[in-house]
């Protein structure tokens, strides 16, 4: 399995990673490249998904990148991991539900090696965690697929600004609200990312 690990310390553009993922796609349609998953942080940035509305911008003041993945407004800033892939479904059966599932087990079974129980919801795409008896998203998923090679990724809020949140509906959820890991639990986090490699990589093999 050839798939490329990409980590970068230093924070990318939003426009610049999009930019980079869709040659990568492109180079792996003509075999000319392998596939890919890439760990990386982002300055603060707000993105849409082509299912957004309008009155989920709730600070109109704020500039929004609209995407090409599915799913409705998020925010991506320091302090939040992301989890970027290009990986080829051809090889993998062709099912989308079972690759978005195994996304979701893979954020799942890494919160569980820090001691943290989150779970998905059929209805509500994402990670979330129960806390104090409320229901809090810990991690956003948005994935799009072209030509059976799925895309884009997954983020997991460790230790970002949650009031950034405030500024827009939230993957269009208005009844739940989001939290991060450090909020969870405070311990240390350094190796989120290379955990999250691991176990994307072993859900990929099978």
């Amino acid at each position: 399995m050839n798939i490329q690990i990409k980590k970068s310390t230093k924070p990318i553009e939003y426009i610049k990673a999009i930019d980079f993922l869709e040659k990568r796609l492109l180079l792996l349609y003509k075999k000319k490249a392998n596939e890919l998953i890439w760990v990386l942080e982002h300055p603060q940035v707000y993105t849409a998904g082509r299912s957004y509305n309008e009155n989920e911008l709730l600070d109109k003041s704020i500039t929004l990148i609209k995407t090409k993945r599915g799913g409705k407004i998020t925010y991506h800033g320091p302090g939040q991991n992301i989890c970027y892939f290009v990986i080829d479904l051809n090889k993998r059966g062709k099912d989308i539900r079972k690759f978005v599932s195994l996304i979701e087990e893979t954020i799942i079974q890494t919160l569980k090696e820090y001691k943290i129980n989150s779970f998905n919801d059929r209805e509500n795409i994402g990670i979330w965690i129960k806390h104090k008896g409320e229901i809090k998203k810990i991690a956003a998923i948005g994935i799009r697929v072209k030509k059976w090679v799925a895309y884009h990724g997954f983020s997991i809020n460790v230790n970002n600004d949650l009031d950034n949140y405030n500024k827009i509906v939230p993957c269009g959820i208005r009844d739940k609200g989001v939290f991060n890991l450090k909020l969870v639990k405070d311990q240390c986090y350094d190796g989120l990312n290379q955990k999250i490699i691991n176990n994307l990589l072993k859900k990929l093999e099978v």
